[in-house]
C-alpha cells in the first residue's frame, strides 16, 4: 500500500520524528538533502521547499531557485540517528518555480523511462551487486588508503576483518526496508560485496542510493571509510556495480534476447553514464571487469552475462561494466530505453561468446578506453540527446 501525505504526517507524530531530510541526487548521483522540522512537512508536500540549485551544481547562480517536493512513498527512518527525536528521510521530485519538472532531476528521468517502457509493453525489475573497499581512518579521522584487512575472496575471520561491519550494515539497511540477499569478502584487501533482491526500477535505484549512504555512515562509525571508487588501489581488483535485469512483456513473450541486443547496440553511447570517472577506465579490461562488447551464458569475461538459474529466473541478465560512481537513475533509465528499443525493433542477438575474452580479444569491439572518449561518443549520440540532457556530461 502506498503512503499518503496524511499517513506520513501521522507517522511522524507517532514515532517522535523531529527532523525530516528531504533528499535528492545531484548530476553525479550523489545524495544531498535539506532538513525540515515536522511543522513544515505538510507545506513541503503542498508547496515544496526551496533550495539553491547552483550550489548543488545544477545551474548558474543568476537563476538558481528550485523546489523539492517529497514523495510520501519513500519515507524511511535513519536507524543510526537517536531513537528520541528521530530522523526520517523522503526522496523528492525537483521542480522549477513554475511548478514544472526540473530537466536535471535524474529520478524523474528514470520515472519517464519506466513509463516509456510500459507504454511499449515492457516492465523490468532491477537488482545490484555492489562492491566497495573499507579503508582505515587515521588518528585525526582523515582518510587513508590502508585496507581494513589483507583477506581475499570469501575468506572468513580472522583473516576477514570486515565481517562485523558487513553484518551491521546489512541489519541497518534491512531496518530501512532494503532486502540484502548475500554479503561476502571480495578479492581485494578490505574489499566487500553486498547483493540486493530484485525490485522495480525506481525502488531499486532509491535503494542503491540509500545503501551507499548507509555504507559510508556505518563505516565511519567504525573507524573506516567506504570507497565505491572503481579502482582505488592500482594493483588490486577494481570495484564494480553489476546490474541485474529481469525483463517481462505484457503479452507474455520472452523478449530478453531483443532487450539485451538493444543494450549491446547502444552500450558505447551509454558508457559515460555507467563509468563516469577517470578511474573507471583503469578498471575495465582487467580482473573480471569486461571491456569487450559481447554476451555469454555464465561467462564472467563478457559484458553481459546470463547466469545459470532455475527456470523461473531464466529471463535475468547481468550487465558487468558499471561501477559504483555511476548515477544509478540515469544508468537504469538508459538500460530501459536501449532495451525497449531493441524489443520494438526486434533486434537479433549477436552470437554468444564462449571464450575467455580477456585472452581472445583480437577483432572484438571494445568499450571506450577513456572518460574523454566516452564523453565524446555520448555528446555525438542522437540516442543520448533524445533521453538525457547534455548538462549531465561533465569531465
Amino acid at each position: 500500500m502506498k503512503n499518503t501525505i496524511a499517513n506520513v504526517t501521522e507517522y511522524v507524530k507517532e514515532e517522535d520524528v523531529k527532523f525530516i531530510r528531504l533528499a535528492f541526487c545531484d548530476v553525479k548521483g550523489r545524495i544531498r538533502n535539506v532538513s525540515v522540522m515536522p511543522d513544515r512537512l505538510e507545506s513541503a508536500f503542498r508547496n515544496g521547499i526551496s533550495f539553491d540549485g547552483s550550489a548543488a551544481g545544477f545551474s548558474g547562480a543568476e537563476k538558481s531557485d528550485l523546489f523539492l517536493f517529497p514523495d510520501p512513498d519513500t519515507l524511511t527512518l535513519l536507524p543510526w540517528r537517536p531513537s528520541h527525536g528521530r530522523v526520517a528521510r523522503l526522496f523528492c521530485a525537483i521542480k522549477t518555480p513554475e511548478g514544472k519538472a526540473f530537466p536535471l532531476d535524474s529520478r524523474q528521468i528514470l520515472k519517464t523511462a519506466v513509463e516509456y517502457a510500459a507504454q511499449n509493453g515492457i516492465s523490468c525489475n532491477f537488482g545490484t551487486e555492489s562492491e566497495f573497499y573499507l579503508f582505515r581512518l587515521d588518528e585525526n579521522g582523515e582518510r587513508t588508503y590502508i585496507p581494513a584487512d589483507r583477506a581475499g575472496y570469501m575468506d572468513v575471520a580472522p583473516q576477514d576483518k570486515c565481517e562485523n561491519i558487513r553484518r551491521e550494515l546489512c541489519l541497518t539497511i534491512e531496518e530501512m526496508g532494503l532486502s540484502p540477499e548475500r554479503s561476502h569478502h571480495e578479492e581485494g584487501p578490505g574489499q566487500n560485496e553486498i547483493d540486493f533482491r530484485y525490485s522495480d526500477a525506481l525502488s531499486s535505484a532509491d535503494h542503491a542510493v540509500i545503501f551507499r549512504n548507509a555504507a559510508e555512515t556505518i563505516a565511519y562509525k567504525n573507524g573506516f571509510w567506504a570507497s565505491f571508487q572503481p579502482k582505488p588501489l592500482k594493483e588490486e581488483s577494481g570495484s564494480g556495480m553489476h546490474i541485474n535485469v529481469s525483463v517481462n512483456s505484457d503479452d507474455g513473450r520472452d523478449v530478453t534476447e531483443s532487450f539485451i541486443a538493444g543494450v549491446l547496440y547502444r552500450i558505447k553511447e551509454m558508457t559515460y553514464f555507467l563509468n563516469n570517472t577517470e578511474q573507471s577506465y583503469q578498471r575495465l579490461g582487467k580482473q573480471k571487469a569486461p571491456d569487450t562488447i559481447a554476451w555469454g551464458r555464465e561467462n564472467r569475461t563478457a559484458l553481459i552475462r546470463i547466469p545459470a538459474k532455475g527456470e523461473e529466473e531464466s529471463r535475468r541478465f547481468e550487465l558487468r561494466s558499471a561501477d559504483g560512481m555511476a548515477n544509478i537513475y540515469l544508468a537504469y533509465a538508459l538500460i530501459l530505453y536501449a532495451g525497449t528499443e531493441g524489443v520494438i525493433n526486434a533486434l537479433p542477438l549477436q552470437k554468444e561468446s564462449t571464450n575467455d575474452l580477456f585472452i581472445a580479444r583480437e577483432g572484438c569491439e571494445k568499450l571506450p578506453r577513456s572518460l574523454q572518449e566516452a564523453a565524446a561518443i555520448a555528446l555525438n549520440s542522437d540516442f543520448i540527446k533524445k533521453h538525457i540532457p547534455v548538462e549531465f556530461i561533465k569531465i
